[in-house]
């Protein structure tokens, strides 16, 4: 089970600000497991699959997890809780 000690960093942040760490301080990504939660915006599928690929492909990543939203609607507090507790990252986006 992973910590859940969560984090939330704006991606919006300048990137000299000690907040901009490389998927929340993580040092490596080797053996994690990245949760992604789309947002159900047209496209964000595809880049899902892509940064998935890479991910595991070229980092090491162990696993990747998605949850699809139902639209244009805050995730569900019980989907975040479940997600903090299997990744070690989250990442949230949008596609068009």
């Amino acid at each position: 089970m992973h910590s859940s000690n969560c984090s939330l960093y704006n991606p919006v942040a300048p990137i000299d600000t000690p907040e901009a760490t490389l998927l929340a301080g993580l040092e490596s990504l080797q053996g994690k497991v990245v949760g992604f939660i789309d947002n159900a915006k047209p496209n964000f599928q595809f880049l899902v699959e892509d940064l998935s690929e890479q991910l595991t492909k070229h980092y090491g990543v162990k696993k990747v997890i998605t949850h699809r939203k139902p639209g244009q609607v805050p995730v569900k507090p019980e989907v975040l809780a479940q997600m903090v507790s299997e990744c070690d990252a989250v990442i949230t986006g949008s596609g068009d």
